[in-house]
């Protein structure tokens, strides 16, 4: 078995206590070969059952005993009748002992691949421990189950319970269950092993981890504290998104009676002066080009080489800081962890001392990170401690990508503390608010976590393969009903919903309710034919369509629109700015040319005036009001005087904008 390949061996409990549980195990375990067969179609898999009436493994065979362990599929390469299998497992009659099917699946991993293979061996047990095991010959339970461990551990045979309860009740049961758990506990002590716990059939597809990544570092190197100390780390990634897989091109060109052909798409370029030349250019004939403007300009390799920004690897502090001042909606892309060198004891040390006394006093560390030589993008990032609990695993960082100045976006939603106390919710709607959020914590303190991230599945992946299984097999297939488990992942639940009813009631039952009128354009509302001192919503409330809304300058022509479509635009923060700007230049300009234009621009200062109002600017509309009517004094413009104060065109007061003195 190759290097990058797995042996692994299913160990499942299908005794009378799981009957219930194996449509579930069936689905995971067949979730696990599909994905081995397009990510890792070279693993080997055998499958040992064990609670069957019949007995038949080589164990059983050879020195007796080992009774009720049946081997359905030795172990060899995994294909589509290993997802077969384990869609239809027996049913047994009796109870099993996981102890003897563990030691059926470890002799077979040992008979397979002996001392000399370089791949991985490992085996996964499901079952849900309530059955006991026998007492052995010799020693105690503890004695055997370390006895068993210490050869694992000696093989290299790494193993992974799955612990499936029910609703198990009585005496008996929770002292079989006790001794069941120390045992599998023991395990984890003398080999690699470990056991994870589930209560329901998503966890249990989401604990069998269905994809192995081997961990690859992303940087070995010095974490430089100053010039004269440095130390030895080496950094992984700790999580990353899981996509789908690859998809090739496929080519249907190929005669059908050929049964070698690969079906594979070649792309080929080629490179002419004019598409109706037939010269085409050799590689060295080309060189690159940057527009600027109308023209192309060449630039040479070596130019380019020059240009280049020259980084060194490494990873240098520049400085701790209180983690309050770094607040988690800072960090960017995904999360790392620095872990020492292992084989530099002074390393472990180090990061050990400094981790522990980061924690101590509450900070963290801002450092610059280049992972390779010569890489073009510097990081700033944030070492975050990670004090371990275990005596066998070193102290740690955690690492993550803090935003320079050009990835902080500002977004010009106005503050709610600047709306009218009016538009504001008292204390009896804050508290239903705090409520209703509460309600939807998916880790209240009392119970136990719902939908943990490590133990859910993702159900567009598990829906991809699911598909895809069936398509291998059928080209015609439809795409099936999503999966009952599946389905509680993807909409509201229910139980959550009928506990929290009156919760929810109380909520919708404090605010008020308006229906939005739809307009021959529903996503705009003008600011239009609403006298300006009026409490009617719709003058305080404007939406539009952003993407019509293209409007960069305040015309002659329509200037009310462009106005309203300049104030609505948020590609830039400079908008709201620039509209009320270019209205008052506007406004300026046709009372300075005043002859019949009262009416123009009287509904540009209206508009303007609500703008003002929605964009929370009082103090710009009140101050252009004053200048306004001084103006109008200066030049003996009374028509227009009495033109404004007819419509009772008014200062912008604190009840439309409660954070603002009128000025």
């Amino acid at each position: 078995m190759a290097r990058n390949r797995e042996g692994l061996v299913l160990v499942l409990d299908v005794g009378p206590a799981m009957r219930s549980v194996l449509p579930d195990v069936e689905k995971a375990c067949s979730m696990l070969l599909q994905k081995k067969l397009i990510y890792n179609k070279y693993d080997e898999v055998g499958i040992v059952v064990f609670g069957t009436e019949e007995t038949g493994n080589e164990l059983a065979r050879e020195i007796g005993g080992y009774e009720n362990v049946t081997v359905l599929r030795n172990i060899r390469v995994v294909d589509e009748l290993a997802a077969e299998h384990v869609k239809q497992l027996p049913r047994g009659t009796v109870a099993g002992d996981f102890l003897d099917a563990l030691i059926v699946g470890m002799d077979m991993l040992i008979k397979m691949y002996g001392n000399a293979h370089k791949g991985k061996k490992r085996m996964c047990l499901i079952t849900n421990a309530a059955c006991p095991t026998k007492d052995p010959f010799e020693g105690t339970k503890d004695d055997q189950v370390s006895t068993i461990a210490m050869k694992m551990a000696a093989e290299g045979i790494k193993m992974e319970s799955i612990v499936m309860r029910s609703n198990l009740s009585g005496d008996a049961h929770e002292r079989v269950i006790e001794e069941n758990d120390h045992l599998l506990t023991l395990f984890s002590s003398n080999a690699i092993a470990k056991t994870v716990n589930v209560d329901s059939p998503l966890s249990l597809l989401g604990s069998l981890k269905t994809r192995r990544v081997a961990p690859v570092t992303l940087f070995r190197g010095d974490l430089e504290i100053n010039p004269t100390m440095k130390i030895k780390v080496w950094v992984y990634k700790k999580v990353a998104e899981e996509r789908l897989p690859t998809l090739k091109m496929y080519s249907d060109k190929a005669p059908p009676t050929d049964k070698f052909a690969k079906h594979e798409v070649k792309v080929d370029y080629d490179y002419k002066v004019t598409a109706e030349s037939t010269e085409v250019i050799a590689p060295e004939e080309r060189i690159k080009g940057f527009r600027y403007g109308p023209q192309v300009i060449p630039i040479s390799p070596d130019q380019i080489e020059t240009l280049k920004f020259k980084t060194d690897k490494g990873m240098k502090l520049l400085g701790f800081t209180e983690a309050s001042n770094i607040l988690r909606h800072y960090y960017m892309k995904d999360v790392n962890i620095v872990v020492p060198d292992p084989s530099k004891e002074k390393s472990v040390l180090a990061v050990s001392a400094i981790a522990r006394e980061m924690k101590e006093t509450n900070k963290v560390a801002i450092v610059r990170c280049v992972w390779r030589n010569g890489q073009g993008n510097v990081v700033v990032g944030v070492l975050t401690p990670n004090v371990s609990e275990r005596d066998d695993t070193p102290d740690s960082f955690y690492f993550n990508v803090l935003p320079f100045a050009e990835d902080v976006r500002e977004f010009p939603f106005p503050s709610f503390n600047k709306l009218p106390s009016s538009w504001k919710p008292d204390e009896q709607q804050q508290a239903v608010a705090d409520n209703l959020v509460k309600m939807l914590d998916l880790a209240p303190s009392a119970e136990e976590e719902v939908l943990k991230p490590d133990l859910t599945p993702n159900p567009v992946l598990q829906r991809f393969y699911e598909y895809l299984e069936l398509k291998s097999k059928s080209t015609d297939a439809t795409l099936p009903p999503m999966d009952g488990t599946f389905k509680r992942l993807m909409e509201q639940d229910p139980e959550l919903s009928s506990n929290n009813k009156s919760i929810m009631d109380t909520f919708r039952g404090s605010f008020e309710v308006k229906e939005n009128p739809k307009l021959k354009k529903a996503s705009k509302r003008l600011l239009r034919d609403k006298p300006s001192g009026s409490d009617d919503e719709d003058n305080r409330m404007i939406t539009y369509d952003a993407k019509e809304n293209k409007i960069d300058i305040v015309g002659d022509a329509n200037p009310i629109q462009d106005f309203e479509a300049m104030i609505s635009r948020r590609d830039k923060t400079d908008w709201t700015e620039k509209a009320i700007t270019q209205m008052k230049n506007l406004i300026m300009k046709l009372v300075e040319n005043c002859t019949d234009e009262g009416d123009k621009a009287l509904e540009c200062v209206l508009a303007l005036r609500k703008g003002c109002v929605l964009e929370q600017e009082p103090k710009q509309f009140n101050e252009f009001l004053n200048h306004l009517f001084k103006l109008c004094q200066e030049r003996n413009l009374s028509h227009l005087l009495e033109h404004f104060m007819s419509k009772k065109i008014t200062l912008i007061p604190k009840s439309e904008a409660a954070d603002r003195l009128v000025i």
